[in-house]
């Protein structure tokens, strides 16, 4: 990537967008008229001056080789990251037309080179102090008394739980259409209290299926059967295999810790999304070993409307170290170092038909009971309506998995539309029992990445 023979796309640029906005603003920008003084050098920098409103121009300088993704600087009031004046650079250095100059990274401009050093300075110290804490900073003593405390609070919340579902299923379920939505909250805040997480999100979730449509009874049981199995799970997790504990603790809403052997590869970013609420932003990236065959998941937060790292673009590769996280079936890996920074490539990930990646969902189910979905890229299908709703059918065979109603609520649909016009393409997505969520696809033959979330 710091070769200017090997920049990105505009796809791969527009995907570090944080919204719709940033990404259209950000693409008026990306022409040669309102920039001057644009630059960039092999170590992975580009800088520029911008000119806005005001009457001294915006400095805006993006650290391309950055080991958590690019990281970016601007003079702008602009509270988004990256902001539409460093997408504007980026898109005018990846056209690659001569509108950014080469040079050596001595010559860049004074305000470029402050940032870029003290940027790699504070990387240096985080990396520091996180090997300092690695060699035991902490009592091991007093993280066990903790960790034993948490347990019993959890123990006693899933108990209380139990109990809640035994009522609810002696009283009816009608019962929980009647009592709206309070009972679900009141008892969701009974988890937080018992410091599990994971057991509150699913109980908010049962909120929301009474009423919710035919057949909602039927889902409702479903879902209180697979909390009543995560409840059982974490009562008796001293019986169960080492890694579904782990899974059952991750579940309840447990820290994990990426203690599995590293493993060294080079990394296609498959795909990358964020989903936020009110205190949280959650980005999930996809990754594909090209080596390893493996696809596994990165995930990082942002609080308090702060976009998470690392902000790896679509279709990228790059060599690096994973470690996976404990649990049965488990996909979550935490990144560790990075050899190379990334690069633009052709490689895409090995595809399946539609009836392989049901399959692979049901026999994950086996490890992982409360799995939504699994990591599975189609080859050669092609997106087709079915009545109100649309599938992805393999262009050979009469099979096809339907798509979420989330997916066909994304403008991501239309352009998976338009990028196969009726020819097979590859997809990579999220495949689980509502159905199949498009990620990312390839055009039939060469063709970069289109991002579709």
């Amino acid at each position: 990537m710091t070769q200017q023979g090997a920049r990105w796309t505009a796809d791969q640029v527009l995907a570090l967008a944080p919204d719709v906005a940033s990404r259209k603003a950000g693409s008026k920008l990306g022409t040669a008229g309102p920039w001057s003084e644009a630059g960039s050098s092999d170590e992975g920098t580009v800088w520029g001056l911008c000119k806005g409103s005001g009457s001294k121009p915006y400095q805006t300088v993006v650290d391309i080789a950055g080991a958590a993704g690019p990281a970016y600087k601007c003079s702008c009031p602009s509270r988004k990251f990256p902001c539409k004046h460093a997408l504007g650079l980026l898109l005018l250095w990846a056209g690659g037309d001569g509108a950014v100059a080469t040079v050596p990274a001595d010559q860049a401009p004074q305000w470029a080179g402050q940032w870029l050093a003290g940027r790699r300075e504070r990387v240096s110290r985080k990396a520091e102090r996180a090997a300092g804490a690695a060699d035991g900073g902490a009592d091991p003593q007093a993280a066990r008394r903790r960790a034993e405390r948490r347990a019993e609070r959890i123990t006693a919340g899933a108990t209380e739980l139990e109990q809640r579902l035994t009522d609810l299923l002696r009283g009816g379920l009608a019962a929980a259409e009647q009592a709206g939505y309070g009972l679900w909250e009141e008892t969701a805040a009974r988890m937080v209290d018992a410091q599990a997480p994971g057991l509150a999100a699913r109980v908010r979730e049962l909120g929301a299926i009474p009423s919710s449509g035919p057949g909602w009874p039927v889902r409702l049981l479903e879902e209180c059967a697979l909390l009543h199995l995560l409840d059982e799970g974490w009562l008796r997790r001293e019986r169960l295999p080492l890694d579904l504990a782990a899974t059952v603790r991750s579940r309840v809403g447990l820290p994990g810790s990426a203690d599995g052997p590293p493993v060294r590869d080079r990394w296609l970013v498959l795909a990358r999304y964020d989903t936020a609420d009110a205190k949280l932003t959650t980005r999930r990236t996809w990754l594909h070993g090209t080596g390893c065959d493996r696809t596994v998941l990165l995930l990082s937060y942002g609080a308090a409307g702060r976009a998470p790292e690392p902000a790896l673009p679509v279709g990228l590769c790059l060599e690096a170290e994973v470690a996976a996280y404990a649990g049965a079936g488990q996909p979550r890996v935490a990144l560790g170092e990075q050899f190379a920074p990334p690069a633009p490539t052709r490689a895409r990930p090995p595809g399946v038909t539609t009836a392989q990646a049901a399959a692979r969902y049901g026999r994950a189910l086996r490890d992982d009971p409360w799995l939504e979905s699994v990591p599975v890229t189609l080859s050669e299908v092609i997106p087709v309506p079915a009545g109100d709703s649309w599938q992805l059918a393999d262009a050979g065979s009469d099979h096809a998995l339907p798509l979420t109603a989330a997916a066909r609520s994304r403008p991501g649909l239309w352009r998976l539309v338009a990028l196969s016009g009726g020819a097979p393409v590859t997809v990579f997505g999220e495949c689980g029992h509502r159905g199949f969520t498009p990620l990312t696809a390839w055009p039939h033959g060469e063709g970069a990445a289109v991002t579709l979330c």
